[in-house]
């Protein structure tokens, strides 16, 4: 029954993990800056983190391809957010896909202290396989949003991140001169 102490207790952390995920160009990084603008506005205390390799548009800002931004903390490591983020309210993760298998872990022991856990990342790579920790973060995830981006060759939804560019490597960074979303139809008549 709901009387459970256990339960209860659960509830009275107002921990979770949400998770936005979709391919390249899908808006995932728009997303979880809206979202961490709204907490801003209501004055939670909010951190933001990224992967430390991901300088495409800025050192230490989450930058969207609209060029929306907010000021964010490079790590290296997935849990240098737990010295970081422990005190925050919020704790908004982007290009989760890069980073290491403990991801997951972090977001629990964030959310298990009472911590809102954003993360925002790739679900699938160039090959359309899951992506580093992005599957078990779905998996944990009170809630999970899936967004689509708008297929170049038909216009329909867009799930895959198509690679324009000969390069075998799972991890790539790049912009629209090495990738362009595709629908499931169009990815695979390559």
């Amino acid at each position: 029954m709901l009387n459970d102490d256990r339960f209860k207790r659960r509830f009275d952390l107002g921990g979770s993990v949400e998770v936005i995920c979709g391919s390249m160009f899908s808006g995932k990084t728009e997303e979880l800056i809206r979202r961490l603008k709204r907490a801003q506005i209501a004055k939670q205390q909010i951190e933001i983190f990224k992967p430390k390799t991901d300088t495409r548009y800025d050192e230490t800002a989450v930058v969207s391809h609209d060029a929306n931004f907010i000021h964010s903390t490079p790590v290296d490591h997935s849990s240098a957010i737990l010295l970081y983020g422990g005190n925050s309210q919020v704790v908004g993760i982007d290009e989760a896909q890069f980073f290491d298998l403990e991801l997951p872990e972090v977001c629990i022991k964030l959310a298990n202290k009472g911590v809102r856990v954003i993360v925002a990342g790739l679900d699938m790579d160039f090959e359309g396989k899951p992506f580093g920790p992005m599957p078990a973060l779905m998996a944990i995830a009170e809630d999970v949003t899936k967004v689509h981006a708008v297929c170049v060759k038909c216009g329909g939804p867009a799930l895959y991140s198509y690679r324009l560019v000969q390069n075998n490597k799972q991890f790539m960074l790049g912009e629209k001169e090495s990738y362009e979303p595709r629908c499931r139809f169009c990815y695979h008549q390559q």
